[in-house]
Order: structure tokens, then C-alpha cells, then sequence
């Protein structure tokens, strides 16, 4: 079998504040084959997008990447040097992020910031650089492309906008794109119109992509695989359709007892009791457990490690513990990694 795309394993980032280190990101582990779309999911604060920033060495201090692996086609990204790093980011590996007025450079035109991203990674320049600008637009489904190329980010509504920032990710032909919540500031038509996109563009150009999102209506529409993270953790992998049928960590299962049910009204909507735990003063044990309608007495002694269910599930609960488990990019032993 082929290596994956991208591999992360054990990946630990913390973040020194005053009350002291806050563990961002602790011990995760995530692959993604080649043209396979995967949902990283869960609450605000969890550690998706702190995930993300640290797969393209975008974390800055008082952040810092302390431990792992990230793996991507084979070689080591935590140990590239600045230079290569930016000659993948924008190149090999793109990122859209969730607000693009605040992404996209205010004082450049739309043109001198796709013209830019040619340049930098070769691909063309001069007269060819902005005919393939109108190209990406055009693909991008924006009317009247050449004109568009003189706007100002300020001049296009945010679906535009957000349109933009695609048309400059896939401009130097990725391999993998790492989408960021990429439809939060849009409305519903909109936002169905940029996945429909995200989806077409996916199937053309054969992207493997990171899908970071809460929704869970998203996810199941538009990715092959699922991980849910909760306080820094992934505590569950799944296919979606089984991921949704049949969820295993009571935690997922709670997320998925929030979303309303399409023509459903006797189904209640139950929210999660409880909030997500202090990350500079995390709880013993799992981290789920004070909020766990299944909590037993173990639970709060030790963080569970991911326990491999087969069929590629994973799950970090004690309700699995009969079961053998695989390492899978996370720290097995259930200790929290130093920061």
C-alpha cells in the first residue's frame, strides 16, 4: 500500500501564557491519502486550526511546536528550513483561511495578488501570469474575470472574496489543500455555492484536502473520513457515513444529538451538558470525563490512549479497553506531552 499523503504523528504545541503552558495540540495523529477529503471536527477552542497552523509551521510565539512528526510525501516539514517551507506553502501545500478580507493584502489588486503567487513559485510570469489569472477566476465561477483582476478586496462581497483566495490556493497546482472553517462568514447560499466549488475542484484537479469545520451537516456531505478533536485531543477517526450511523465516543455522540433533524420534530435536540475544561488546568484523566453521561471511575485517572476498532476507527475511550490499540500518530500512553 502507498504511503499517505500527509502523515502527522504525536504532534505536541503548546502556547506559554502567564498562568503558565496551555497544550494546544497534544499528541495528534492524522493521515490523508491522496485525493481523499478529511473533516477535522469539534467545538471552538478544541485545537483544529492550531492543528492546521502547525502542519504548515505557521505557529508563532508564544506558540511553539514542541514534539512530532508531520510527514508530507515522505519528508519531515518540522524539519525543513524556513526557505523550503515557503517554497511548499502556496506551492505543494495551499490554505484557505476563514475570513479572506482579513487574508487577502488590502492595498494589492486582486491580480497583483495571484500574479504574486505565480511568481514566487515559477510558475509564470509577465502577460502568461495574467491570462492564467483570468483562467483561475473564470474557474472559480466569477463573471466578467478580467475586470475583476483591478478589484480591491474591499470591493467584492465575502463569497468573492473567498472565491479569490481559492483561485490563488489552487493557482500553483497543489497537492493538498487545508481549508480552515472556509464558509463561517458567508450566508447559507453562499456557502453552499463555495463547498459545491471546494467539492468540483477536489474532483478536477484530484486535491487531497484538510476540511477544519464545527458542522457536522458539512462533513457528512462533503468529506470521506472524520476526526473529532476535544480539548487538544483526537478522540475519535471514522469514515463519515459510519462516523454518523454509529458513533462511538460519547462525545461524538453528543455533537451529534445537537443537530436538528431534517422533517423530524419529535426528535429533541439535547445539548452537551457542562463546558469544554480549563486547557491550562486540565481535569486527570479523560479529558471528556466531567461532561461524560458514561464516565466511570477510571476514566478520571487516566487520559485513555486510541484504541483501534478496525475498519480504520479509532476511539480514545475506556469503553474499548478489551480491545487491542495501535499507536496511530498519538502518544499511547495516555500522558500528556511536555511542554
Amino acid at each position: 500500500m502507498a504511503a499517505p499523503l500527509l502523515e502527522v504523528r504525536d504532534l505536541n504545541t503548546c502556547f506559554s501564557t502567564y498562568r503558565g503552558q496551555l497544550r494546544a495540540v497534544d499528541g495528534v495523529g492524522l493521515t490523508i491519502e491522496r485525493g481523499e477529503t478529511l473533516a477535522l471536527v469539534g467545538e471552538s477552542g478544541c485545537g483544529k486550526s492550531v492543528t492546521a497552523l502547525s502542519i504548515m509551521r505557521l505557529i508563532r510565539r508564544p506558540g511553539r511546536i514542541v514534539r512530532g512528526e508531520v510527514l508530507f510525501a515522505g519528508e519531515d516539514l518540522l524539519r525543513k528550513s524556513g526557505g523550503e517551507m515557503r517554497r511548499i506553502r502556496g506551492g505543494r501545500i495551499a490554505m484557505v483561511f476563514q475570513d479572506p478580507l482579513s487574508t487577502l493584502n488590502p492595498t494589492f489588486s486582486v491580480e497583483n495578488q495571484i500574479v504574486e503567487s505565480l511568481r514566487i513559485h515559477r510558475v509564470a510570469r509577465g502577460k502568461e501570469a495574467r491570462e492564467r489569472s483570468v483562467q483561475l477566476l473564470e474557474a472559480m465561477g466569477i463573471p466578467a474575470a478580467r475586470e475583476r483582476l483591478r478589484s480591491y478586496p474591499h470591493e467584492l462581497s465575502g463569497g468573492m472574496r473567498q472565491r479569490v483566495m481559492l483561485a490563488i490556493a489552487v493557482s500553483c497546482e497543489p497537492e493538498l489543500l487545508i481549508a480552515d472553517e472556509p464558509t463561517t462568514a458567508l450566508d447559507v447560499t453562499l456557502q453552499a455555492q463555495i463547498l459545491d466549488l471546494l467539492g468540483q475542484i477536489k474532483e478536477e484537479r484530484g486535491l487531497a484536502t484538510l476540511l477544519i469545520t464545527h458542522d457536522l451537516g458539512i462533513v457528512s456531505q462533503f468529506s470521506d473520513r472524520a476526526a473529532v478533536m476535544y480539548a487538544g485531543q483526537v478522540v475519535e477517526e471514522a469514515p463519515v457515513a459510519e462516523l454518523m450511523e454509529d458513533p462511538l465516543h460519547p462525545y461524538t455522540a453528543g455533537l451529534l444529538r445537537c443537530v436538528p433533524r431534517l422533517g423530524r420534530p419529535d426528535v429533541p435536540i439535547r445539548p452537551i451538558e457542562g463546558s469544554v475544561p480549563d486547557m491550562i488546568a486540565l481535569p486527570p484523566g479523560c479529558r471528556f470525563a466531567p461532561r461524560c453521561p458514561e464516565v466511570m471511575e477510571h476514566c478520571r485517572e487516566a487520559v485513555p490512549p486510541l484504541y483501534d476498532r478496525g475498519g480504520r476507527r479509532m476511539v480514545r475511550c475506556y469503553i474499548y479497553r478489551q480491545r487491542s490499540f495501535r499507536q496511530s500518530g498519538a502518544n499511547p500512553t495516555g500522558r500528556p506531552g511536555a511542554c
